[in-house]
């Protein structure tokens, strides 16, 4: 197999909304991941490779969709944040600022350092509000408002989701 051949495969998978394909067929083993983002992303053991697309099992072998827990079965990291994160939506002057992947979520740049933003802090587009751990890489976070923080929504070092509000910013 190529890497064409394997680029066919990913984007097949890409298109077909799938967020996770494994595929085995005798000692070829390939498992395909597609974050939130619509990224794709391949793991290969070792020194594997994937087969052809045309050997692709048929839909009939994915699993049924009940068979994975909807996001929602997922219980929040810290209820008590969650109900003031729905308390403070309410005003309609703040804007949160959500995150666009899943990991682990740091305020700091190192331990040592001092926090990216704090409470009363001034934030511009394109501000870095924290980091997000996703799979061994520290994704820096950015502002995509203009305002004053108001509100800090999740602890330092602690797990968030795709599309978790992290931060209530005040426009004005």
């Amino acid at each position: 197999m190529n890497l064409k051949q394997i680029q066919e495969l990913i984007k097949f998978v890409a298109k077909s909304g799938a967020t996770e394909v494994d595929l085995e067929m005798g000692d070829v083993k390939i498992c395909i991941k597609s974050p939130p983002k619509g990224k794709v992303v391949t793991e290969i053991p070792g020194n594997v490779i994937s087969p052809p697309p045309s050997e692709v099992p048929p839909p009939s072998a994915v699993p049924p969709p009940s068979a994975v827990p909807p996001p929602s079965a997922v219980p929040p990291v810290n209820i008590s944040s969650q109900d003031q994160i729905s308390t403070d939506a309410s005003n309609d002057t703040h804007i949160m600022i959500k995150s666009p992947i899943i990991g682990t979520f740091y305020r700091r740049p190192s331990p040592d350092k001092e926090p990216f933003i704090n409470v009363g802090d001034k934030v511009e587009i394109g501000s870095v509000v924290g980091i997000v751990e996703a799979m061994k890489l520290f994704n820096e976070i950015e502002s995509e408002v203009s305002g004053t923080i108001v509100k800090v929504l999740v602890d330092d070092m602690s797990p968030v989701e795709y599309d978790q509000p992290m931060f209530l910013v005040d426009p004005n």
